[in-house]
């Protein structure tokens, strides 16, 4: 674990399972459609029981597909947070696709914001089935947790499942918050 500061917000690098964390909410890295079946979205949904899929499949009836780089929101089910918020990340090589990301980060912040919740914790979104290198997914996600605005938010966890991914993302996130 290792934590940096921005004024007043604590940014904390994990190694670990992020249905596990005790925090407000948990960002899921998403596809449009809101269709859990693999990665993280799985996980949460085994974890946290079929009625975030459910959610997920309501929410996109009414409203369509999730753009890329935007977020929808679920409660949590059995899991330790109080919600889920689902950002639909790019796929790597799609146009925009680094702006696409950071958007999906920032939409995650503002709907936390939103929440008036405290802390939140992200995986590494997009770097899974969607192909985005580990080193260019923590350089996208720290400049926007560097620059964003924290009103209610006093801590954001990056929890990254492989030690590969959290040696890669300590040694970006150490230089860039340095």
């Amino acid at each position: 674990m290792k934590s940096f500061f921005i004024k007043n917000v604590e940014i904390r690098l994990v190694q670990g399972d992020i249905t596990e964390l005790e925090v407000d909410a948990i960002a899921n890295a998403a596809n449009s459609y809101l269709e859990h079946g693999g990665g993280v979205a799985l996980a949460i949904v085994r974890k946290g029981g079929y009625i975030i899929q459910k959610e997920s499949r309501e929410f996109v009836k009414k409203f369509g597909p999730v753009p890329t780089g935007g977020v929808a929101v679920t409660n949590a089910g059995k899991l330790k947070c109080k919600y889920v918020i689902h950002a639909v990340g790019p796929r790597f090589g799609e146009e925009n696709g680094d702006k696409k990301l950071a958007s999906a980060v920032a939409s995650a912040l503002n709907k936390a914001e939103e929440l008036k919740i405290n802390s939140i914790a992200f995986p590494a979104i997009s770097t899974g089935i969607f192909g985005y290198p580990y080193e260019r997914a923590a350089e996208i996600m720290s400049k926007v947790f560097i620059n964003y605005r924290y009103n209610s938010i006093k801590l954001v966890v990056m929890c990254l499942y492989d030690e590969e991914a959290y040696r890669i993302f300590e040694k970006v996130f150490s230089s860039i918050f340095s």
